[in-house]
Protein backbone atom coordinates (compact mmCIF):
# COMPACT_ATOMS: atom_id res chain seq x y z
CA UNK A 1 0.00 0.00 0.00
CA UNK A 2 3.08 2.26 0.99
CA UNK A 3 4.41 1.62 -2.62
CA UNK A 4 1.44 2.73 -4.63
CA UNK A 5 0.73 5.68 -2.12
CA UNK A 6 4.61 6.60 -2.95
CA UNK A 7 4.37 5.77 -6.40
CA UNK A 8 0.81 8.28 -6.58
CA UNK A 9 2.62 10.89 -5.31
CA UNK A 10 5.73 10.98 -7.63
CA UNK A 11 3.19 10.89 -10.24
CA UNK A 12 1.68 14.53 -8.92
CA UNK A 13 5.01 15.52 -8.07
CA UNK A 14 6.59 14.81 -11.68
CA UNK A 15 3.25 16.43 -13.59
CA UNK A 16 3.57 19.65 -10.84
CA UNK A 17 6.75 19.90 -12.27
CA UNK A 18 6.13 19.98 -15.65
CA UNK A 19 3.03 22.46 -15.62
CA UNK A 20 4.84 25.02 -12.69
CA UNK A 21 8.62 24.82 -13.29
CA UNK A 22 8.31 26.18 -17.13
CA UNK A 23 6.86 29.64 -16.01
CA UNK A 24 9.26 29.63 -13.08
CA UNK A 25 12.10 29.41 -14.90
CA UNK A 26 11.09 31.73 -17.77
CA UNK A 27 11.12 34.48 -15.64
CA UNK A 28 15.28 33.99 -15.12
CA UNK A 29 15.69 34.37 -19.00
CA UNK A 30 16.53 37.78 -20.12
CA UNK A 31 14.25 39.10 -22.58
CA UNK A 32 14.75 38.57 -26.54
CA UNK A 33 16.26 41.03 -28.69
CA UNK A 34 14.23 39.85 -31.43
CA UNK A 35 11.17 38.23 -31.92
CA UNK A 36 11.74 34.35 -33.30
CA UNK A 37 9.82 31.21 -33.54
CA UNK A 38 10.60 27.36 -35.16
CA UNK A 39 7.58 25.75 -36.64
CA UNK A 40 6.72 22.96 -38.70
CA UNK A 41 6.04 23.73 -42.56
CA UNK A 42 6.70 21.83 -45.83
CA UNK A 43 8.33 22.64 -49.34
CA UNK A 44 5.83 22.95 -51.93
CA UNK A 45 7.80 23.79 -54.92
CA UNK A 46 11.74 24.12 -55.69
CA UNK A 47 11.51 27.53 -57.89
CA UNK A 48 15.53 26.85 -58.80
CA UNK A 49 18.57 25.07 -57.26
CA UNK A 50 22.11 24.84 -58.22
CA UNK A 51 23.84 21.73 -56.38
CA UNK A 52 26.86 19.76 -56.82
CA UNK A 53 28.03 16.45 -54.67
CA UNK A 54 29.58 16.98 -51.13
CA UNK A 55 33.63 15.53 -51.41
CA UNK A 56 33.36 14.45 -48.33
CA UNK A 57 30.18 13.26 -47.29
CA UNK A 58 28.35 10.70 -49.86
CA UNK A 59 24.91 11.05 -50.77
CA UNK A 60 24.94 14.94 -49.17
CA UNK A 61 25.13 18.20 -51.69
CA UNK A 62 26.22 21.68 -51.80
CA UNK A 63 25.13 24.58 -53.37
CA UNK A 64 21.83 26.98 -53.12
CA UNK A 65 17.89 25.78 -53.45
CA UNK A 66 15.29 28.47 -53.91
CA UNK A 67 11.95 27.04 -52.25
CA UNK A 68 8.50 27.98 -51.97
CA UNK A 69 7.75 26.82 -48.35
CA UNK A 70 3.96 26.95 -46.44
CA UNK A 71 3.90 27.15 -42.69
CA UNK A 72 1.74 24.63 -41.05
CA UNK A 73 1.46 25.62 -37.35
CA UNK A 74 2.35 28.65 -35.00
CA UNK A 75 1.60 32.27 -35.33
CA UNK A 76 2.58 32.02 -39.03
CA UNK A 77 0.41 29.00 -40.04
CA UNK A 78 -0.66 29.12 -43.49
CA UNK A 79 1.64 31.49 -44.91
CA UNK A 80 3.99 30.77 -47.76
CA UNK A 81 7.24 32.09 -48.02
CA UNK A 82 9.75 32.02 -51.02
CA UNK A 83 12.98 31.38 -49.03
CA UNK A 84 16.79 30.27 -50.15
CA UNK A 85 18.51 27.00 -49.12
CA UNK A 86 21.74 26.80 -49.04
CA UNK A 87 24.25 23.60 -48.46
CA UNK A 88 27.28 23.58 -46.40
CA UNK A 89 29.06 20.80 -45.65
CA UNK A 90 27.92 21.83 -41.62
CA UNK A 91 24.37 23.20 -42.85
CA UNK A 92 22.92 19.92 -45.66
CA UNK A 93 18.97 19.33 -45.46
CA UNK A 94 18.11 18.84 -49.13
CA UNK A 95 14.99 20.31 -49.75
CA UNK A 96 12.45 18.14 -52.34
CA UNK A 97 8.94 19.00 -52.69
CA UNK A 98 6.70 17.45 -50.10
CA UNK A 99 9.32 17.66 -47.44
CA UNK A 100 8.34 18.21 -43.98
CA UNK A 101 11.02 20.29 -42.00
CA UNK A 102 11.25 22.90 -39.41
CA UNK A 103 11.74 26.54 -40.00
CA UNK A 104 13.31 29.47 -38.18
CA UNK A 105 11.00 32.70 -38.94
CA UNK A 106 12.64 35.81 -37.06
CA UNK A 107 10.67 39.26 -36.74
CA UNK A 108 13.08 42.06 -37.02
CA UNK A 109 12.58 45.82 -38.31
CA UNK A 110 9.39 45.03 -39.82
CA UNK A 111 10.46 41.82 -41.85
CA UNK A 112 9.84 38.54 -41.69
CA UNK A 113 13.51 36.29 -42.50
CA UNK A 114 12.77 32.63 -42.89
CA UNK A 115 15.33 29.80 -43.37
CA UNK A 116 15.52 25.65 -43.39
CA UNK A 117 15.99 25.49 -39.42
CA UNK A 118 16.34 21.18 -40.32
CA UNK A 119 14.31 18.48 -40.70
CA UNK A 120 11.59 17.64 -38.50
CA UNK A 121 13.15 14.83 -36.41
CA UNK A 122 10.34 14.38 -33.40
CA UNK A 123 8.23 11.64 -34.69
CA UNK A 124 11.12 9.08 -34.80
CA UNK A 125 11.90 10.25 -31.49
CA UNK A 126 8.50 9.99 -29.85
CA UNK A 127 8.16 6.37 -31.53
CA UNK A 128 11.60 5.31 -30.61
CA UNK A 129 10.88 6.50 -26.90
CA UNK A 130 7.37 4.47 -27.43
CA UNK A 131 9.19 1.13 -28.32
CA UNK A 132 11.18 2.09 -25.59
CA UNK A 133 8.44 2.07 -23.17
CA UNK A 134 6.51 -0.41 -24.35
CA UNK A 135 9.20 -2.96 -24.29
CA UNK A 136 9.60 -2.14 -20.35
CA UNK A 137 5.77 -2.27 -20.01
CA UNK A 138 5.40 -5.41 -21.92
CA UNK A 139 8.93 -7.33 -20.35
CA UNK A 140 8.03 -5.26 -16.54
CA UNK A 141 4.98 -5.21 -16.84
CA UNK A 142 3.90 -3.62 -13.05
CA UNK A 143 7.54 -3.29 -12.12
CA UNK A 144 8.08 -2.03 -16.02
CA UNK A 145 5.87 0.79 -14.99
CA UNK A 146 7.58 1.79 -11.96
CA UNK A 147 10.80 1.64 -13.69
CA UNK A 148 9.52 4.39 -16.52
CA UNK A 149 8.03 6.21 -13.56
CA UNK A 150 11.18 6.66 -12.05
CA UNK A 151 12.88 7.50 -14.96
CA UNK A 152 10.59 10.37 -16.37
CA UNK A 153 10.93 12.12 -12.58
CA UNK A 154 14.92 11.70 -13.06
CA UNK A 155 14.57 13.51 -16.44
CA UNK A 156 12.04 15.84 -15.47
CA UNK A 157 13.69 16.93 -12.28
CA UNK A 158 16.82 17.49 -14.32
CA UNK A 159 15.25 19.50 -16.63
CA UNK A 160 13.15 21.06 -14.76
CA UNK A 161 14.68 21.67 -11.20
CA UNK A 162 18.39 21.47 -11.70
CA UNK A 163 19.27 23.50 -15.07
CA UNK A 164 17.13 26.26 -14.03
CA UNK A 165 19.00 26.21 -10.63
CA UNK A 166 22.10 26.34 -12.17
CA UNK A 167 21.19 29.36 -14.63
CA UNK A 168 19.69 31.24 -11.06
CA UNK A 169 23.60 30.96 -10.06
CA UNK A 170 22.58 28.59 -7.13
CA UNK A 171 26.13 26.68 -6.13
CA UNK A 172 26.34 23.57 -8.43
CA UNK A 173 27.74 21.42 -6.33
CA UNK A 174 25.33 21.02 -3.30
CA UNK A 175 22.47 21.42 -6.21
CA UNK A 176 23.82 18.57 -7.80
CA UNK A 177 24.21 16.58 -4.91
CA UNK A 178 20.82 16.85 -3.47
CA UNK A 179 19.16 16.26 -6.78
CA UNK A 180 20.88 13.42 -7.38
CA UNK A 181 20.34 11.99 -3.82
CA UNK A 182 16.55 12.81 -3.92
CA UNK A 183 16.75 10.75 -7.92
CA UNK A 184 18.31 7.89 -6.32
CA UNK A 185 15.96 7.54 -3.07
CA UNK A 186 13.10 7.82 -5.36
CA UNK A 187 14.13 5.65 -8.14
CA UNK A 188 15.07 2.77 -5.84
CA UNK A 189 11.95 3.11 -3.34
CA UNK A 190 9.76 2.83 -6.75
CA UNK A 191 11.38 -0.10 -8.11
CA UNK A 192 12.54 -2.00 -4.82
CA UNK A 193 9.89 -0.93 -2.17
CA UNK A 194 9.97 0.00 1.55
CA UNK A 195 12.60 -2.55 1.67
CA UNK A 196 16.13 -2.77 4.03
CA UNK A 197 17.43 -3.97 0.58
CA UNK A 198 16.63 -0.99 -0.77
CA UNK A 199 17.44 1.01 2.24
CA UNK A 200 20.94 -0.38 1.65
CA UNK A 201 21.09 0.41 -2.66
CA UNK A 202 20.72 4.03 -1.80
CA UNK A 203 23.60 4.06 0.96
CA UNK A 204 25.66 2.71 -1.24
CA UNK A 205 24.79 4.94 -4.50
CA UNK A 206 25.08 8.03 -2.52
CA UNK A 207 28.43 6.79 -1.14
CA UNK A 208 29.99 5.74 -4.80
CA UNK A 209 28.73 8.47 -6.51
CA UNK A 210 30.08 11.03 -4.04
CA UNK A 211 33.50 9.22 -4.45
CA UNK A 212 33.69 9.75 -8.28
CA UNK A 213 32.39 13.59 -7.41
CA UNK A 214 35.35 13.94 -5.50
CA UNK A 215 37.70 12.69 -7.47
CA UNK A 216 36.43 14.46 -10.40
CA UNK A 217 36.61 17.75 -7.97
CA UNK A 218 40.20 17.06 -7.03
CA UNK A 219 41.57 16.34 -10.36
CA UNK A 220 39.30 19.67 -12.01
CA UNK A 221 40.71 21.98 -9.70
CA UNK A 222 44.62 20.64 -9.39
CA UNK A 223 44.63 20.68 -13.62
CA UNK A 224 42.58 23.48 -13.63
CA UNK A 225 39.66 22.14 -15.39
CA UNK A 226 36.36 24.26 -15.74
CA UNK A 227 32.77 23.84 -17.07
CA UNK A 228 34.14 26.04 -19.53
CA UNK A 229 36.22 23.07 -21.34
CA UNK A 230 33.29 21.18 -21.47
CA UNK A 231 31.60 20.79 -25.03
CA UNK A 232 29.74 23.05 -25.11
CA UNK A 233 31.26 25.37 -22.36
CA UNK A 234 32.10 28.61 -24.60
CA UNK A 235 28.91 28.81 -25.94
CA UNK A 236 27.55 28.87 -21.85
CA UNK A 237 30.19 31.62 -21.53
CA UNK A 238 28.54 33.74 -23.91
CA UNK A 239 25.39 33.03 -21.90
CA UNK A 240 26.65 33.42 -18.20
CA UNK A 241 27.07 37.64 -18.43
CA UNK A 242 22.98 37.49 -18.98
CA UNK A 243 22.17 35.01 -16.15
CA UNK A 244 23.94 33.93 -12.72
CA UNK A 245 25.42 30.84 -14.36
CA UNK A 246 28.60 29.82 -12.63
CA UNK A 247 30.60 27.59 -14.74
CA UNK A 248 33.34 26.34 -11.92
CA UNK A 249 30.99 23.39 -10.52
CA UNK A 250 29.93 21.87 -13.70
CA UNK A 251 32.36 19.33 -13.91
CA UNK A 252 31.19 17.59 -10.74
CA UNK A 253 27.60 18.26 -11.88
CA UNK A 254 28.83 16.33 -15.05
CA UNK A 255 30.25 13.32 -13.27
CA UNK A 256 27.43 12.59 -10.77
CA UNK A 257 24.83 12.73 -13.21
CA UNK A 258 26.39 10.29 -16.08
CA UNK A 259 27.67 7.62 -13.22
CA UNK A 260 24.48 7.78 -11.28
CA UNK A 261 22.98 4.77 -13.17
CA UNK A 262 25.96 2.67 -13.10
CA UNK A 263 26.24 2.84 -9.85
CA UNK A 264 22.95 2.40 -8.93
CA UNK A 265 22.68 -0.74 -10.84
CA UNK A 266 26.03 -2.11 -9.21
CA UNK A 267 24.81 -0.92 -5.73
CA UNK A 268 21.37 -2.70 -5.92
CA UNK A 269 23.09 -5.84 -7.81
CA UNK A 270 25.38 -6.51 -4.18
CA UNK A 271 22.55 -5.24 -1.86
CA UNK A 272 20.25 -8.11 -3.56
CA UNK A 273 23.05 -10.63 -3.15
CA UNK A 274 24.26 -9.89 0.33
CA UNK A 275 20.40 -10.42 1.12
CA UNK A 276 19.59 -13.55 -1.43
CA UNK A 277 22.96 -14.99 0.49
CA UNK A 278 22.07 -14.46 3.91
CA UNK A 279 18.94 -16.24 3.57
CA UNK A 280 19.74 -19.02 2.14
CA UNK A 281 22.60 -19.58 4.71
CA UNK A 282 21.71 -17.81 7.76
CA UNK A 283 24.76 -18.83 9.88
CA UNK A 284 27.15 -17.09 7.90
CA UNK A 285 29.71 -14.62 9.62
CA UNK A 286 29.37 -11.05 8.91
CA UNK A 287 33.10 -11.15 7.81
CA UNK A 288 32.09 -14.09 5.00
CA UNK A 289 28.97 -12.37 4.03
CA UNK A 290 30.89 -9.41 3.17
CA UNK A 291 33.56 -11.58 1.43
CA UNK A 292 30.75 -12.96 -1.12
CA UNK A 293 29.51 -9.45 -1.79
CA UNK A 294 32.99 -8.68 -2.93
CA UNK A 295 32.93 -11.69 -4.88
CA UNK A 296 29.75 -11.04 -6.44
CA UNK A 297 30.81 -7.61 -7.27
CA UNK A 298 34.14 -8.70 -9.22
CA UNK A 299 32.54 -9.80 -11.87
CA UNK A 300 29.99 -6.85 -11.96
CA UNK A 301 32.70 -4.24 -12.01
CA UNK A 302 34.40 -5.08 -14.39
CA UNK A 303 32.10 -4.96 -17.02
CA UNK A 304 30.40 -1.75 -15.88
CA UNK A 305 33.19 0.21 -16.02
CA UNK A 306 33.85 -0.88 -19.59
CA UNK A 307 30.26 0.35 -20.20
CA UNK A 308 30.98 3.77 -18.69
CA UNK A 309 34.67 4.17 -20.15
CA UNK A 310 33.31 3.28 -23.65
CA UNK A 311 30.45 4.93 -23.40
CA UNK A 312 32.76 8.36 -22.95
CA UNK A 313 34.77 6.74 -25.52
CA UNK A 314 32.04 7.26 -27.97
CA UNK A 315 30.85 10.48 -27.28
CA UNK A 316 34.39 11.63 -27.94
CA UNK A 317 35.47 9.39 -30.73
CA UNK A 318 35.09 12.58 -33.58
CA UNK A 319 37.30 14.30 -31.34
CA UNK A 320 39.43 11.50 -31.16
CA UNK A 321 39.82 10.95 -35.27
CA UNK A 322 40.38 14.87 -35.51
CA UNK A 323 43.27 14.24 -32.95
CA UNK A 324 44.68 11.58 -34.98
CA UNK A 325 44.14 13.15 -38.28
CA UNK A 326 45.91 16.22 -37.85
CA UNK A 327 48.96 13.89 -36.58
CA UNK A 328 49.20 15.18 -32.86
CA UNK A 329 52.18 14.21 -30.77
CA UNK A 330 51.12 12.33 -27.58
CA UNK A 331 51.72 15.12 -25.42
CA UNK A 332 49.83 17.31 -27.48
CA UNK A 333 47.09 14.99 -27.17
CA UNK A 334 47.32 14.17 -23.30
CA UNK A 335 47.34 17.64 -22.44
CA UNK A 336 44.26 19.05 -24.83
CA UNK A 337 41.06 19.69 -22.02
CA UNK A 338 38.86 17.77 -23.62
CA UNK A 339 40.63 14.73 -23.25
CA UNK A 340 41.60 14.79 -19.76
CA UNK A 341 37.72 15.86 -19.16
CA UNK A 342 36.53 12.61 -21.53
CA UNK A 343 39.41 10.34 -19.18
CA UNK A 344 38.35 11.75 -15.71
CA UNK A 345 34.77 11.32 -16.94
CA UNK A 346 35.42 7.91 -17.29
CA UNK A 347 37.89 6.41 -14.90
CA UNK A 348 35.93 8.60 -11.83
CA UNK A 349 32.98 7.04 -12.46
CA UNK A 350 34.61 3.93 -12.73
CA UNK A 351 36.07 4.04 -9.41
CA UNK A 352 32.21 5.66 -8.24
CA UNK A 353 31.57 1.75 -9.27
CA UNK A 354 34.31 0.30 -7.50
CA UNK A 355 33.62 2.08 -4.23
CA UNK A 356 29.95 0.92 -4.39
CA UNK A 357 30.62 -2.55 -4.04
CA UNK A 358 32.48 -2.43 -0.52
CA UNK A 359 30.03 0.77 0.75
CA UNK A 360 27.13 -1.76 -0.33
CA UNK A 361 28.14 -4.88 0.94
CA UNK A 362 29.46 -3.60 4.66
CA UNK A 363 25.69 -1.81 4.71
CA UNK A 364 24.10 -4.54 3.47
CA UNK A 365 25.71 -6.97 6.00
CA UNK A 366 24.98 -4.62 9.06
CA UNK A 367 21.65 -4.13 7.73
CA UNK A 368 20.26 -7.11 6.57
CA UNK A 369 21.61 -9.37 9.51
CA UNK A 370 19.82 -7.43 11.99
CA UNK A 371 15.90 -8.26 12.83
CA UNK A 372 13.43 -5.52 11.93
CA UNK A 373 9.84 -5.31 12.37
CA UNK A 374 10.73 -3.81 7.84
CA UNK A 375 9.82 -5.75 5.64
CA UNK A 376 12.50 -7.53 3.20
Amino acid sequence: MREKVFAGAVLIVTALLCIFMPKISSKLKPKPVFTQEFAAGVVEEVLEEDLFPDPAVRGKFRGTQKLRVKIIEGTYKNRKFDIYNTLSSLHSTYAYKGLKAVFTLRESGGKTSVWLYNLKRDTHVYVLAGLFFAALLILGRAQGLKSSLALVFTCVLIVTVLIPALFAGLAPVPVSIFLVSVMTIVSFILIGGFTRKTYCAIAGTVCGVTIAGIISAIVSYSAQLSGVNMEGGEQLLNLAPDYALRLDGLLFTSVLIASLGAVMDVSMSIASSVQEIASANPRLSKKELFMSGLTVGKDITGTMSNTLILAFAGTSLPLVMMIWGYGMSFTQFINIPRIVIEIMHGISGSIGIIAAVPCTALISVFTLKKPSHISQ
